[in-house]
């Protein structure tokens, strides 16, 4: 494929960083910096273009039903048919498919925290500690220390599927990949020239990021898509999610997607319903002290009223994932949490394990180490598993809604798709360098297109290879193999 650059032709719309305040590099650091260059020699910047599949490559559909056997059983059908709905829904599910493809490929060996799953589609808004709305990566359940490659690779792979989900052809989608590739590479220049202070608390706030929407009609949808997403809190939520029985307040059922915990009897035992709310409600002290004082003295103002089974996303159905009703002891003020359950992440089986005993405490560490801002009671707890008395599942906790808002990729032009990319692409690189080696990632990456026009047909390679393995994965559906559900309206 003949190789191209979008940074003449694709507006950045990454905010800048503080260029200002930009330092020079100390000896140390530019020894750090030619040591980096080196790497070049032995994994060359155009060497990240391949992707071959291995001789001895594992089914990818075994790796999914291998995930299923850890999960609610009567979720993973549907688990199923939400992967079945494209091949970017089936790439969404698929982490463990490419965390296992990714580890033959080429790595400079500069490693970092990683997400772990940097698809488009687990980057956001959310509130801050501060209540301002803050862009960034929003989903940590694979999160561990890794290259960063992983992260940028599985990225610029979601642009090309989203492109195709849009009916754009490839072309489109490898220029949204080169973007963001081309993005990364010059945030992490920039970060590698400020303080660490200033990497530390630099942060993309929607007053910033409204200065690049490209139009004012962009900017309009922009505010109203704000406006949405802040309106996504648990005063919001109460309305949605509870109802009031016998003048209390509870959860309202919706099954097979929001089902209390008392109205789970149909499908396990009552006994097993009973223990696993006593068990969630007895964690609560657990998950409590995982918090700061002054973060459990504000929890301490509410009392726990209903907890609920919730399917959310795609590559966590089946999981044990739930919300937590409580509401405050003074005025009845409504607080939802969330609890999802924290299992190995797909990159252990290739790179050393987390240093966290607990996953729980691997995802909010990890959370809290990438995210310029993150939740006030983000914490984590084990619960004993119904029927189960040696086993224990681990958790995290977070709050619910919270401001959270996500892209329409589906409603994006070609050019929005590009122009997402930018922020992506950038967002990420802010991410790695709070927790790695930015001097070092960026010595490598260098000041040419060369390493993202690799990254671009690393992309479109890549996309093909998945949507080979979504028609293997819908013909294990038509083959009765897999189970898939019928559509939940």
């Amino acid at each position: 494929m003949a190789k191209k650059s979008t940074d003449k032709k694709s507006k950045d719309t990454t905010p800048p960083t503080a260029k200002a305040t930009r330092l020079p590099l100390t000896a140390k650091a530019t020894v750090r910096a030619q040591a980096a260059r080196a790497i070049r020699d032995k994994v060359p910047r155009a060497a990240h273009s391949a992707w071959e599949p291995p001789a001895d490559r594992a089914d990818p559909v075994s790796i999914l039903t291998g995930q299923d056997a850890a999960r609610l059983q009567w979720l993973v059908p549907v688990r199923h048919e939400r992967m079945s709905e494209s091949s970017f829904s089936f790439f969404r599910g698929g982490a463990a498919i490419m965390a296992a493809d990714l580890a033959h490929t080429p790595t400079t060996g500069l490693h970092t925290q990683v997400c772990g799953d940097a698809h488009l589609a687990n980057f956001g808004t959310y509130a801050s500690p501060e209540r301002r709305q803050v862009f960034d990566v929003n989903d940590f359940d694979e999160t561990l220390t890794g290259p960063w490659e992983w992260d940028l690779k599985r990225l610029v792979t979601s642009f090309v599927l989203a492109g195709k989900d849009n009916g754009f052809p490839n072309e489109v989608g490898r220029d949204a990949a080169v973007a963001a590739a081309a993005s990364y590479r010059r945030a992490m220049t920039d970060m590698a020239h400020l303080g660490a202070m200033d990497v530390w608390y630099y942060s993309i706030d929607m007053t910033r990021l409204k200065t690049v929407m490209p139009s004012k009609a962009s900017k309009k949808e922009f505010d109203k898509s704000l406006a949405k997403a802040r309106s996504k809190t648990s005063q919001r939520a109460l309305g949605k999610l509870t109802e009031t029985v016998d003048g209390k307040l509870q959860i309202r059922n919706d099954p097979p997607l929001l089902e209390r915990l008392t109205d789970l009897s149909k499908k396990v035992p009552q006994s097993d319903t009973d223990d696993l709310n006593q068990a969630v409600r007895g964690s609560f002290a657990q998950y409590a002290a995982s918090l700061s004082d002054s973060r459990r003295e504000l929890l301490g103002r509410f009392e726990v009223v209903d907890i609920a089974l919730k399917v959310v996303g795609v590559g966590s159905v089946g999981t044990r994932c739930m919300i937590v009703l409580l509401t405050g002891v003074d005025n009845g003020e409504p607080l939802i949490l969330q609890i999802k359950e924290a299992m190995s992440s797909v990159l252990e089986e290739y790179l050393p394990a987390s240093s966290y005993p607990h996953h729980g405490q691997r995802v909010v560490e990890g959370r809290r180490l990438m995210q310029a801002s993150s939740d006030i009671f983000l914490g984590w707890s084990s619960i004993q598993v119904p029927g189960k008395k040696d086993q224990m599942s681990e958790f995290y906790w977070r709050q619910f809604h919270d401001m959270k808002g996500s892209a329409d990729v589906a409603a994006m032009t070609p050019d929005q798709l590009t122009g997402y990319a930018n922020l992506c692409g950038g967002t990420l690189a802010h991410s790695h360098a709070r927790a790695g080696d930015s001097i070092a990632i960026a010595a490598y990456l260098g000041d040419s297109d060369t390493f993202d026009n690799a990254l671009g047909d690393f992309a479109v390679a890549y996309a093909a290879q998945n949507d080979e393995d979504y028609a293997a994965f819908t013909e294990a559906i038509t083959s009765g193999r897999i189970e898939a559900a019928d559509p939940v309206q």
